[in-house]
């Protein structure tokens, strides 16, 4: 069985983006990023919800489009329509069941990408299996939370942290 491994960006505040998606404050180039990219390479499906799909429109990816060409990638959403040319499978709902059948099936690790209410509802599950947090050192106050309006309480083991010359701490978690 394939684990689930929450990798995101957030904020000292616990924000993923800032007000109205505002991502400008997290690092774009360095070897934060080099590493998240290398990251990526090892992921074989990705996995996120509707609004951080859509997100991708804002910087030029069209409707169907895969953003991560190298993944299998499922957005789950009960409103989205998808094109008739897609690259992406769309799952009509979120379950147990379903989430468990993926990660029996799939040929690697699976990637959530993106948060906030989908990362939530995948913790309120049980699902997650790792977190790996790219802390910025920059507070956002506002935004989308790292698992939105979850309220899952639970205790998790850290089983690394690494420290970044730009401020950065990447810490590894084991749900």
């Amino acid at each position: 069985m394939h684990p689930i491994i929450y990798d995101v960006a957030v904020s000292l505040d616990g924000y993923i983006s800032g007000p109205c998606g505002d991502i400008s404050g997290f690092a774009h180039e360095g070897e934060v990023v080099d590493d998240y990219r290398q990251r990526l390479s090892t992921y074989h499906t990705a996995i996120m919800g509707r609004s951080t799909y859509q997100f991708g429109y804002k910087f030029g990816m069209a409707p169907g489009q895969n953003p991560y060409p190298h993944m299998n990638t499922i957005v789950v959403s009960a409103s989205m329509d998808q094109p008739d040319t897609c690259e992406i499978t769309l799952q009509r709902q979120l379950d147990e069941r379903t989430i468990a059948t993926l990660k029996e099936q799939t040929g690697g690790p699976i990637y959530l990408c993106g948060g906030g209410s989908f990362a939530g509802a995948l913790l309120q599950m049980g699902l997650i299996d790792r977190i790996i947090l790219k802390r910025a050192p920059i507070v956002l106050g506002g935004g989308v939370s790292l698992f939105g309006q979850s309220n899952q309480t639970g205790k998790l083991r850290r089983v690394s942290t690494e420290p970044y010359d730009n401020g950065y701490q990447l810490e590894q978690f084991v749900v």
